[in-house]
């Protein structure tokens, strides 16, 4: 299956609903900004996976697709807020709220996301305790979320195991993808043992998605990604590759350079190039490959409890190209 294709096809169908739940009310300035991100498009690959999964278990997807607005604006509420206190300049080919706005217009244009999404799970027109289930995904996903992102703080100019990254990612990103997956085949009034199989596939496609996505932000093409090349070792963001590094790294000359270049927020490109090539060198690169590889392929696992279908093909095809894409 094309997953491009299908996302594409997927985020057509979302794009007018996505538009259709922020009316035009004042403040305007916060207005504009809520909507930015949302409209801007993106993957689109949590809403698609609310509506692969309703599917894929023989659902009315038309019943999960406010559930699948309200986790694309929830997703925007976390990068919102993530930017800025990442301090990225751009998201998506353009400048990111706090920079087009301001901090405080940005902070409520992300809380405003927040509430409306809930306000659409509120809505759904599914059985009563269905819906009470997904507010339960979706409300501990968004107190992950915030552990996630509190512990990716803290690990910042620190040396922490692979156990707390995979953690950290864990909350940061799967929990997410999980409510998501979960969400939607609660709206497809799945089995309950078939909705905690494709939660696990989500959960361990976020660990994969993430990895990789760590990956992008230290090699990727910032041409294609529309992301700040480097900026997690001029960070010390602490990601599996650094980890890696910092535990095998035995050339005392080589790992002292490449502490003064991680959390250098000083640090040239040839600077960060040069941390890169360490990294490569020692084979942290590989070893993330490899680590995003083998989560892809304990989340496919788990689909095998669905009959064949597009929606399932689209479900496995996404999570191959979560270690397979460019952005």
């Amino acid at each position: 299956m094309d997953v491009i294709e299908y996302l594409k096809k997927a985020s057509k169908e979302v794009d007018g609903p996505i538009r259709s739940y922020i009316p035009d009310e004042k403040p305007a300035n916060l207005i504009e900004a809520s909507r930015q991100y949302p409209y801007a498009g993106g993957k689109r690959m949590r809403p698609a996976i609310v509506l692969a999964a309703c599917g894929a278990v023989g659902g009315d997807k038309s019943k999960a697709m406010p559930l699948a607005v309200a986790i694309e604006y929830i997703h925007n509420f976390t990068l919102i807020h993530d930017d800025y206190m990442d301090g990225d300049e751009e998201r998506r080919g353009m400048k990111t709220l706090h920079v087009a706005y301001d901090m405080p217009t940005a902070i409520l244009a992300g809380d405003a996301l927040f509430a409306k999404g809930f306000q659409l799970i509120a809505d759904l027109d599914i059985p009563a305790e269905n819906m009470r289930q997904i507010l339960r995904y979706v409300t501990k996903a968004v107190w992950d979320l915030a552990r996630g992102q509190q512990m990716d703080v803290n690990n910042e100019h620190q040396l922490v195991s692979e156990e707390v990254y995979t953690e950290t990612i864990f909350l940061k990103t799967s929990v997410l993808f999980a409510a998501a997956a979960a969400g939607g085949a609660l709206c497809g009034n799945a089995d309950p043992k078939v909705v905690r199989e494709i939660e696990q596939f989500a959960l361990d496609m976020g660990l994969g998605f993430q990895m990789y996505d760590d990956y992008l932000g230290i090699a990727g093409d910032t041409t294609k990604t529309g992301k700040s090349v480097g900026n997690d070792l001029r960070k010390g963001k602490c990601t599996l590759m650094v980890t890696y590094t910092l535990e095998h790294l035995k050339d005392e000359k080589k790992l002292a350079r490449f502490k003064s270049i991680l959390g250098n927020m000083e640090a040239s490109e040839a600077d960060v190039r040069e941390g890169m090539e360490i990294m490569r060198e020692i084979g942290a690169i590989d070893y993330n490959k490899k680590a995003a590889e083998d989560k892809i392929a304990s989340a496919k696992k788990h689909l095998e409890c669905l009959p064949d279908s597009e929606d399932k093909q689209f479900m496995l095809a996404l999570a191959d190209f979560s270690i397979n894409r460019e952005v």
